[in-house]
């Protein structure tokens, strides 16, 4: 299969392109814009043993008509795997834009090029951010109500909204994955565990949003990215699937780990201003994905943090290149 992927100098999509190459012999295009989650280093050993034969990069916005349509022609694709996303619900809260732009007219373009090319398979990759918050009980299910509460949430909803609709009007083969928290080598430090880590490292304090009793469900990137290649493999045209690590825990919990993880001390722990709509819990229910797809998260949350935590400790070249692109604003934050 040739396999058109969407932002895949990003984490998730970096994590996949590996994952594809290492266990298929698919040709892969990475279509990036290269923003700045974008990072092309990531690939580099990519690069080097499969560049030219098994893996392709184009750069270019996934809003660009002509862009896409050259390379799906160009290189004859098959399926197409949409990473590409602004993903920072914080973000999205400052400067909406360009989440508009990009989560949903970029979708649109792409849904669009894939109609008129005749791809195979299309599969969208979303978020449980898109179901909102819930109480103490309770699991998101396929079915649940979309109740995005930022404008990156809305702008992932609508894009779901969207491949739903042309499957719906046009028989467009797309399936949409919506999976929780990842987490994993190469992910930029906006977001909780490499903040975190990174602030510990330099026994910097490490932001809290609140009291830190916000609750996400955890699934570690390889796991994420299986799910994915079973969707490829398995999953129906116009099916949603959600894609949990069955990992709960409260915010405050998750850096705790971290820090005893690293040796580092509870009291670089700073609790700060929480953000605007900011979700209280999310729980994902991924029974169907099992029963359809035979997915199955295999990484424990404790065991996939050191593994996160030793592959940052072994690649500090990449962790010191990665902290240039970071802001003040972006370090008094911290993840969605």
């Amino acid at each position: 299969m040739n396999i058109l992927v969407t932002g895949g100098c990003g984490f998730i999509g970096t994590n996949f392109i590996y994952f594809m190459l290492h266990e298929n012999s698919h040709v892969i295009v990475n279509l990036d814009k290269l923003t700045y989650a974008g990072n092309p280093e990531n690939l580099i050993s990519v690069e080097e043993r499969y560049g030219g034969k098994n893996y392709f990069f184009e750069k270019g916005d996934i809003c660009d008509r002509e862009t896409v349509q050259n390379i799906l022609n160009k290189y004859d694709i098959d399926i197409i795997v949409n990473f590409a996303a602004e993903s920072h619900a914080d973000r999205s809260i400052s400067a909406p834009d360009q989440f508009i732009d990009s989560n949903i007219h970029g979708t649109y373009t792409l849904l669009e090029m894939a109609r008129k090319s005749g791809i195979k398979k299309f599969v969208q990759i979303s978020s449980d951010e898109v179901y909102g918050s819930l109480g103490s009980e309770g699991v998101f299910q396929e079915n649940s109500a979309l109740a995005p509460n930022s404008p990156y949430a809305a702008s992932k909803a609508s894009a779901d909204l969207l491949c739903r609709s042309f499957y719906k009007s046009y028989n467009l083969p797309v399936s949409t994955i919506r999976c929780s928290n990842n987490y994993g080598p190469f992910q930029f430090p906006e977001k909780l565990v490499p903040l975190t880590f990174l602030r510990a490292r330099e026994d910097r304090s490490v932001p809290v949003y609140g009291d830190g009793s916000n609750i996400r469900d955890w699934i570690y990137v390889s796991d994420n990215c299986r799910g994915i290649y079973l969707c490829i493999e398995k999953g129906r045209p116009g099916a949603v699937y959600n894609l949990g690590g069955d990992a709960e825990y409260k915010n405050l919990d998750v850096v705790k780990k971290i820090l005893d993880v690293m040796g580092k001390s509870h009291k670089l722990i700073k609790f700060i201003q929480d953000r605007p709509g900011h979700d209280h819990r999310y729980a994902i229910d991924h029974s169907l994905a099992a029963k359809e797809l035979g997915f199955k998260p295999g990484v424990r949350f404790t065991e996939g943090l050191e593994l996160t935590i030793n592959w940052y400790l072994k690649n500090e070249e990449w962790v010191d290149g990665i902290k240039s692109k970071e802001s003040s604003e972006l370090m008094q934050s911290w993840y969605r």
